[in-house]
């Protein structure tokens, strides 16, 4: 290959990024698309001049095809195998290699769960004990004494339950009739130690690092302003405070704004990956965890990061 040819190849960043994600791991166009968040159309394109330079191959594997790097790319030109060894300090890198990473875990995660359907189908369908009443309870004995904060917490369930262990919790929401229940269901389970304020997550009502935990749970598609929401949350906790964020994975059930008053339909994994990132927060993680069997079909997302000194 000439050096124009190489020097036009790795001038567009798009292809530069692809070719050094294939050198990690070989992927489908979906799954290219999903990380750089470009249509189909556009990656089959920079895919196709790439196979025609020999830069990559493709394997068939049913009805996908995934595609990798050719072993030998590198060692036919010192400027390729510089520019796939090279740091890259463009934000974009350290984006993608963070959805490469949720994709390696998700095809991890799918091959486990088909051989765990196996195994329930080897095995016994029903445990005398097992329900997830029982392992809730369970899992709650692992919460540490710390303060927790509950941002769109609603009635406060998951506090309620939290508040049993946990050395404060403090329920924030802006509605002022959950915010009534969730003090009588308090005052009534006898819990001194869970809090309810009526207040936005997008302007919390609690100091500068005051709370070890902030949680999210399906409230940030409510916000008017999610990144103001994160910003709130990473101010609220102290040095190596944690946070949690569950939502709904982005969707185009527009009904959702009219029927639960959402103002965003979901965030997509790199977008949520983003916002978290961008409002402060260190080792972010973004997966999704759940699927709905019934139309239409949510999915559910969870986030977690740390505020590091």
């Amino acid at each position: 290959m000439r050096i124009t040819e190489i020097l036009q190849v790795l001038s567009e960043s798009t292809r530069l990024r692809m070719l050094r994600l294939l050198a990690q791991e070989e992927l489908s166009v979906a799954e290219l698309q999903e990380i750089l968040e470009m249509g189909q159309s556009r990656i089959s394109s920079h895919l196709g001049l790439l196979r025609r330079h020999d830069m990559v191959s493709d394997r068939k594997d049913g009805k996908k095809t995934f595609y990798n790097l050719n072993p030998d790319v590198a060692e036919r030109s010192d400027l390729i195998r510089f520019a796939l060894a090279e740091e890259s300090e463009e934000e974009f890198w350290e984006t993608d290699r963070s959805a490469l990473s949720r994709i390696i875990d998700r095809r991890r995660r799918a091959s486990e769960k088909y051989f765990d359907e196996v195994a329930v189908r080897l095995g016994k369908n029903y445990v005398p004990g097992r329900s997830w009443d029982a392992i809730g309870h369970f899992l709650l004995r692992l919460v540490p004494n710390i303060t927790i904060a509950d941002l769109g917490a609603g009635e406060g369930m998951i506090s309620q339950l939290l508040a049993e262990r946990a050395k404060k919790v403090f329920c924030i929401d802006s509605s002022k009739s959950m915010v009534r229940i969730g003090k009588e269901l308090s005052k009534k389970n006898k819990l001194s130690n869970l809090t309810y304020k009526h207040g936005d997550i997008e302007k919390v009502p609690l100091p500068a690092s005051s709370v070890d935990l902030a949680l999210m749970s399906q409230s940030l598609h409510h916000a008017r302003r999610p990144d103001t929401a994160l910003t709130e949350a990473f101010r609220i906790l102290k040095q190596n405070g944690q946070l949690i964020v569950l939502d709904l994975k982005k969707h185009q059930f527009e009904k959702a704004r009219e029927l639960y008053g959402d103002q965003w339909l979901g965030f997509a994994e790199n977008q949520l990956y983003r916002m978290v990132k961008e409002a402060g927060f260190r080792k972010v993680k973004v997966q999704t965890v759940a699927k709905e069997a019934i139309e239409p079909y949510f999915e559910t997302i969870l986030a977690c990061g740390e505020k590091l000194s």
